[in-house]
């Protein structure tokens, strides 16, 4: 087999049967189409001049383009570089999860008491032993109906009143929330959210900016106090129809955020999303208000049960509510689709409590995700992962790597289905719902984006017009044109796979 000379063959590697429900999914031919040399030939060239396009002259690109049906890379640049993958580090966090939990695994979470109940009211304090759940928020209105379901349940039992307090044990999880290498000047953002074994609303909070009543009056914030977040007010009412801008900032280690800038006095309310200061304290604010909002009384205060419970041995519980999350396929699907931070930083600590026992914590995820890539044969060089999300600039993975652990979860007929499910789909869902439409690409590839500052990512798969199967990943790292450029040139290469025919 003749190919350019940025292409490499790969030895071939056993494929695993996959069911025909798999088969359907993403076809794959039974034969591999009769090679044309000159079509390859092609199809490197036209890759080359798209990522030889001046505008990156300055910036760096890994790629690789991987037949999956063939076994044969069809391109590659700098695919053996390590680069910033920003989300495409999802790709990584998920395969792990997916190996050490399963697509049918479920958070738990549980109230719990070691007080007795008499005549309607418990005479301690209610515990909420958190596992990790994600999904108690707004999304479906899940975070409502948790609440709902507890309220009930602590009916069931007999309680209409709390006369302790309402108390958050998160100790499943260690207590280092944000992620390494995450920066400083972000972290008041909602996508730089903390991690922690119970989490409401995806620990984020809406500050709402209000106009004063004339031009040099102080502006109105409001932001619930649950957030446990202090507020520096320093935003003034403009003359009307002036430019509003708003800036927040949270100081390193603080707990309070900054709020800058100005609002025209005739401007609708602006709104931010922030990020919670204690996730767990966060919480069991929300359930306070929540209960007595459902009509039971809570005497005591919210609280977090500390770190060093242990020391002194607890008396015993009895579980009075017991609830689980979705299971993995659909937390992965909302993480994939939409890019979820929070998602990934408690899918890496779920699998660092799995394999280590608790609390679970990055680290353990982190080596727990090295152990299963090396026995996927995936060198420990080719890669650093610091945290789940890709937000930390200290992550870097090779093109090549991506590729590979793309090529297993697409091989494996355990996670086939799951994983394809979901990647975001050119043109129509995700974080490519606008990109590659009215391209050959449209409904067909199925692929993970990233982006954190001079760095965007797209990888996943895309079928050929044999219906060939192709892996794929682009990494664009150290630009400094925008970043819709960028893009627009990774959308360009994938169409032009879509495009191919090796016959």
């Amino acid at each position: 087999m003749t190919l350019t000379a940025s292409s490499r063959v790969r030895a071939a590697i056993a494929v695993i049967a996959l069911s025909s429900a798999t088969a359907c999914a993403h076809a794959r031919p039974s034969a591999g189409p009769r090679t044309n040399h000159k079509h390859e030939r092609a199809l490197a060239a036209e890759l080359a001049r798209i990522f030889d396009a001046p505008e990156m002259q300055h910036a760096l690109w890994g790629v690789e383009v991987r037949s999956l049906d063939r076994k044969v890379t069809l391109f590659s640049r700098d695919a053996q570089t390590l680069m910033m993958p920003a989300s495409n580090m999802k790709i990584l966090t998920l395969a792990a999860a997916a190996e050490t939990l399963g697509w049918d695994y479920r958070f738990r979470t549980t109230l719990q008491t070691s007080a007795e109940i008499e005549d309607g009211v418990l005479k301690g304090d209610l515990i909420v032993v958190g596992g990790g759940d994600p999904t108690i928020n707004s999304r479906q209105n899940r975070g409502e109906a948790v609440f709902d379901e507890w309220a009930a349940a602590l009916r069931a039992a007999g309680i209409t009143r709390i006369d302790g307090n309402v108390v958050g044990d998160a100790t499943a999880f260690d207590n280092r929330r944000l992620g390494r290498g995450w920066a400083w000047d972000y972290l008041d953002a909602g996508y730089a959210a903390p991690v922690g074994a119970l989490e409401f609303n995806e620990d984020v909070a809406t500050l709402s900016v209000r106009p004063g009543a004339s031009a040099g009056d102080d502006a109105a914030l409001e932001l619930p106090p649950s957030t446990g977040l202090g507020l520096v007010h320093r935003v003034v009412t403009g003359e009307p129809g002036s430019p509003i801008s708003i800036q927040v900032e949270r100081p390193p280690a603080g707990a309070w955020i900054v709020v800058r800038g100005s609002i025209a006095a005739d401007a609708q309310p602006v709104s931010r999303e922030v990020a919670v200061a204690n996730p767990t304290l966060f919480f069991t604010h929300s359930f306070v208000s929540a209960l007595t909002a459902r009509g039971i009384q809570v005497r005591g205060l919210p609280k977090e049960q500390p770190e060093w419970r242990n020391l002194v041995p607890p008396l015993p519980r009895r579980v009075l509510v017991e609830s689980f999350s979705p299971p993995l396929r659909d937390i992965a699907t909302t993480m994939m689709k939409v890019s979820q931070n929070l998602y990934a930083e408690t899918l890496l600590e779920a699998v660092g409590a799995a394999t280590s026992g608790a609390p679970g914590s990055a680290d353990a995820g982190i080596a727990a995700a090295r152990d299963i890539f090396t026995a996927w044969s995936i060198p420990a060089d080719t890669y650093v992962q610091v945290d789940g999300s890709g937000l930390s600039r200290y992550d870097y993975v090779t093109a090549d790597t991506v590729v590979s652990v793309l090529q297993h979860m697409f091989e494996d007929p355990r996670h086939h289905d799951a994983f394809i499910a979901t990647l975001p789909i050119a043109g129509r869902d995700g974080t490519i719902a606008t990109r590659m439409k009215d391209t050959p690409a449209a409904g067909n590839a199925t692929a993970k984006t990233g982006s954190i500052a001079n760095v965007r990512a797209l990888s996943g798969f895309v079928r050929t017009r044999d219906g060939e199967t192709l892996a794929f990943a682009i990494l664009a790292n150290s630009f400094t044109i925008p970043a819709a450029t960028v893009n627009a040139l990774a959308d360009r290469a994938v169409a032009a796979l879509a495009s191919y025919t090796a016959r």
